[in-house]
């Protein structure tokens, strides 16, 4: 049975304690960890659940804590690894997901088990040779703490990181606390609903592309939904944002990973993604990930860019090679925003316009395996139109929106 949620009464000196013995503001916490800005700022009005320290704090001492983190669980300023030993609690080791503790890996790369050279703490990475936990990695654990900053579409890899972690609290009945942070992209659904037999670590659930959900709901529909292996069931509780629902304009205040650099990026990578299966590059080896597309030899656009290697994208595609296309760096966030949906018209012009089609869909298994099925492909190789298209999704959208209404902490956009 899901654990409800607890509310538990902070007194001010508690949070003043805990939020302001941090010291001065750095650009670089105790533990090493880059703070790289995405701009603008978040506002003030929106309280990630790692800086309601007053809610959870009781719930950690006298446990021996297993924190899933990396670069984006932040409070405020100190890394909430930092904090939490700053408290005098007893953390005993750290699991890293993709692109590591430090968020600095490129995409795909295996991440290895290390020690984090500040704190002394063994790091376990589940983006490596595994990526859930095992008997071993959880032996000596009492409660296991997650807080990672999601984007709100399934091939985001830290929602499958999430669910592995919660099967392995079951298996093992180790408590979960899941600390919650707003989702940029939760204003809205949209996309194709995965198909089970195309399920992957890019896409493990029976979804829309993007869910409308943050990553404390998300945790709430795999466990009240039976998605754990053997019909387990994971002890959890999810702490809440404060200040939050689903029409919140949030902007992250750090990136969420390093091909992710501003808001731009973090909401056009819904509808930019697919490209990563075909021959299009989106930028990955240039400063501007996720917000150009070209390809060599592409006929559209007027854009050109060469990707290179660089922090976060060692070997990026197209590397060395002129490519052809768009640059969609200038749009402004808020027309981004208000579109609330995703926008196909550039996978279906690039396809129609370019000259070599039989080789556009470069990786094609990895093409639907983000797609969650073989369909758009065969949409799009067949001629139809974005309209058509998406008439195709809206009998899975609406079974999905009355399956996410039952796990909502906040108030929805519709």
């Amino acid at each position: 049975m899901m654990v409800k949620l607890k509310t538990i009464v902070a007194t001010p000196a508690l949070l003043l304690a805990m939020i302001f013995a941090c010291g001065q503001k750095t650009s670089e916490t105790a533990s090493g960890l880059p703070v790289t800005k995405v701009e603008p700022q978040v506002s003030g009005q929106t309280v990630p659940a790692a800086e309601r320290v007053g809610e959870y704090l009781p719930l950690l001492k006298g446990k021996r804590i297993a924190a899933v983190v990396n670069h984006t669980s932040m409070v405020g300023q100190r890394h909430l690894v930092d904090t939490l030993l700053k408290a005098g609690l007893n953390l005993v080791k750290i699991f890293a997901p993709e692109h590591g503790f430090r968020g600095a890996a490129s995409d795909g790369e295996k991440i290895k088990d290390g020690k984090d050279p500040a704190t002394g703490l063994p790091i376990i990475s589940l983006y490596g040779d595994k990526k859930k936990p095992g008997s071993a990695d959880l032996a000596g654990v009492d409660l296991v703490l997650f807080d990672i900053q999601d984007v709100g579409t399934r091939f985001y890899t830290y929602i499958s990181t999430l669910a592995y972690v919660m099967e392995a609290c079951a298996e093992h009945n180790v408590p979960l606390i899941v600390l919650d942070r707003p989702n940029p992209n939760g204003h809205y659904m949209d996309g194709p609903v995965l198909k089970k037999k195309y399920a992957s670590f890019v896409g493990l659930h029976e979804v829309p592309v993007v869910y409308g959900m943050t990553i404390g709901e998300y945790a709430r529909m795999v466990n009240g939904e039976g998605w754990l292996a053997n019909g387990f069931k994971c002890q959890m509780e999810v702490v809440p944002c404060a200040g939050y629902d689903h029409r919140t304009q949030y902007d992250l205040p750090v990136k969420p990973s390093p091909n992710l650099p501003n808001m731009t990026a973090v909401l056009l990578y819904p509808s930019l993604c697919f490209f990563e299966g075909t021959v299009v590059s989106v930028g990955r080896g240039t400063d501007k990930q996720f917000q150009v597309m070209g390809a060599p030899g592409a006929t559209v656009g007027d854009f050109t860019f060469t990707p290179q290697p660089r922090d976060g994208a060692t070997n990026p595609p197209q590397q060395g090679k002129l490519c052809r296309g768009h640059d969609l760096s200038g749009l402004p966030v808020d027309t981004l925003r208000q579109q609330k949906q995703l926008n196909l018209g550039y996978l279906i012009d690039f396809y129609q316009s370019y000259p070599d089609k039989a080789n556009f869909f470069l990786k094609t298994a990895h093409f639907d395996a983000l797609a969650g099925s073989d369909e758009l492909k065969k949409q799009i190789v067949a001629g139809k139109t974005e309209a058509e298209i998406r008439a195709g999704w809206q009998d899975g959208l609406r079974r999905f929106r009355a399956l996410r209404k039952q796990y909502l902490l906040y108030y929805d956009f519709e």
